[in-house]
């Protein structure tokens, strides 16, 4: 009860409701997740066009 008074929003957390640092971990980690995707595709294009110079 002490917890649901003092900050309804956060009372419940994993029942709905997330808190701010786990929004924002979850959308740090999907920008990990994209930034290592082109990452890759760089370095394969890097690596083709390094192939097809020589």
């Amino acid at each position: 009860m002490k917890e649901f008074g003092s900050d309804p929003r956060q009372a419940f957390p994993g029942h709905g409701q997330q808190k701010p640092e786990q929004l924002e971990i979850e959308r740090l980690r999907r920008e990990v997740t994209k930034l290592k995707a082109e990452r890759d595709i760089l370095k394969k294009a890097a690596a083709y066009f390094a192939k097809e110079s020589i």
